[in-house]
């Protein structure tokens, strides 16, 4: 990613507030002295298309425009709903847990056997919702390979992912968000 886009997606979640400083409690148990709050960047318009831009830079850099794209719910959905709207690509979403009702379906959305898929995510810590959801599109025939990430908190997801053979890509590091204040 340049330097500029960068730069513009740091400043879009810094005046989007999405940059907190405190002391906060983590999905995984852990503590933190900043969170990114992909809430408040998830429904800024300026946030989500410079998300777009950039994963759709990301996937036709490696020439994956032609990949089915997954997001996992519920954060991920808005990232890869206009994600798919900027590139063309179709997607489907990975619930966390498979529903009791319905179609009982744990990915949602057509996906066929052997297809290939590319992960969003909106922020990384451990790695292990990313996990779960390459191993939910794995058990239903896909084939990842890669996790695509609006920022990479550097706690161990990178390394958590090359265990199951998949490459983790952020747009941000927590370096980058936090060394630009």
């Amino acid at each position: 990613m340049s330097d500029t886009t960068t730069e513009s997606l740091v400043a879009a979640l810094r005046d989007a507030d999405a940059v907190r400083y405190g002391e906060f409690e983590l999905s995984h148990g852990g503590t933190s002295d900043y969170y990114v709050d992909k809430y408040l960047f998830e429904t800024d318009p300026r946030c989500l298309e410079l998300v777009a831009e950039a994963f759709a830079a990301r996937l036709d850099a490696t020439g994956a425009g032609e990949t089915k794209l997954a997001g996992v719910a519920l954060g991920a959905v808005p990232l890869v709903s206009v994600t798919s709207v900027e590139t063309g690509a179709p997607y489907v979403i990975v619930r966390k847990q498979q529903k009791e009702y319905g179609t009982a379906n744990l990915v949602e959305g057509r996906l066929d056997e052997g297809e290939a898929v590319v992960v969003l995510e909106d922020v990384a810590t451990t790695g292990q919702s990313a996990v779960d959801a390459v191993q939910a599109l794995r058990d239903a025939g896909a084939t990842v390979e890669r996790v695509l990430v609006v920022v990479d908190r550097e706690e161990g997801a990178a390394e958590k992912l090359a265990d199951h053979e998949v490459e983790l890509e952020s747009l941000l590091t927590a370096t980058e968000l936090l060394d630009a204040a």
